[in-house]
């Protein structure tokens, strides 16, 4: 991994806490079942791509969720159309599922996702803007893609912490598609998301960080009981109200208990415990 690569101090270890209820195991397998045909679902229909009306792509990541276990709370409403750069805070797989409810984009993701068995090939078919992230040298190619996307009407949606963090901190927001969206003259619509238990305790079982597995964090989810997403849908930030993307990234940036964004990441390794564990950097990126 090269230097410049975001990452995050947070470990399953240090940071994920068990929800103190979980469902059975019969239960846990059905939901398992489930989000794997809807996925399997997904991967067949993703060739019919943009003939696919919005409004059941929404419904098909709504059910991903649901079918998971999870319930979700929607407050505020994305930009119904036009190109719009949907920015959020990451903490869990689930978060991809819940932007999509929220309005269909094209994903930015590191290009090794393209390898994956069944994801690579659901990504690419898509339309997932794929990035090399070790070559540095990359990132004006990157902007220029993802403001391409953006002048043509299309939604983008990024996590620009460009690593999943557990949920009771988080990172800065990283610049650089912040610059897409100013070079495009598009609004950016930043979204919240939280994870809580039935009862509006927050929780960080959902959270996918560190050397977590994917089946891993999986069946914490199915297993878990009463876990809710909340997504917080906040007003988009118009074209032109930030004349540089270092403003534009901080507009969008939501504050993490009450810190200021440039003081998150130490707030975080006191949170972790363990910042000199290696970390695993998320499936979609922002780039520093």
């Amino acid at each position: 991994m090269s230097g410049w690569l975001p990452s995050a101090p947070c470990t399953p270890g240090a940071c994920v806490e068990p929800t103190g209820s979980a469902t059975a195991v019969p239960c846990a397998v059905l939901r398992l079942v489930a989000v794997v045909a809807l996925v399997g679902a997904g991967v067949v229909l993703a060739p019919l791509g943009g003939r696919i009306p919005a409004g059941a792509v929404r419904r098909w990541c709504r059910w991903i969720v649901r079918a998971a276990g999870v319930r979700v709370r929607v407050t505020g409403a994305a930009e119904p159309v036009g190109g719009t750069l949907l920015v959020a805070n990451h903490i869990s797989w689930l978060d991809i599922p819940l932007l999509a409810a929220v309005r269909p984009a094209r994903m930015v993701a590191k290009a090794e996702i393209r390898r994956w068995p069944v994801a690579g090939a659901l990504a690419a078919r898509g339309g997932v803007l794929f990035i090399d992230r070790d070559r540095l040298r990359a990132l004006p190619d990157t902007v220029a893609r993802i403001a391409g996307a953006l002048r043509a009407g299309q939604a983008v949606a990024v996590f620009p912490e460009g690593s999943t963090w557990c949920g009771r901190a988080q990172g800065p927001f990283h610049r650089a598609a912040f610059q897409a969206a100013l070079d495009a003259r598009v609004p950016v619509q930043p979204v919240r998301l939280r994870y809580r238990l039935a009862g509006g305790t927050a929780t960080t079982a959902p959270a996918f960080v560190g050397e977590d597995t994917l089946l891993a964090s999986l069946w914490r989810v199915v297993s878990a009981r009463g876990l809710v997403a909340e997504v917080d849908v906040r007003d988009a930030i118009p074209a032109g109200a930030h004349l540089d993307r270092r403003s534009l990234a901080r507009a969008a940036q939501p504050e993490a208990s009450g810190h200021r964004p440039d003081r998150i990441h130490s707030t975080a390794v006191a949170v972790a415990r363990l910042p000199e564990h290696p970390t695993r950097v998320s499936e979609e990126v922002g780039v520093a």
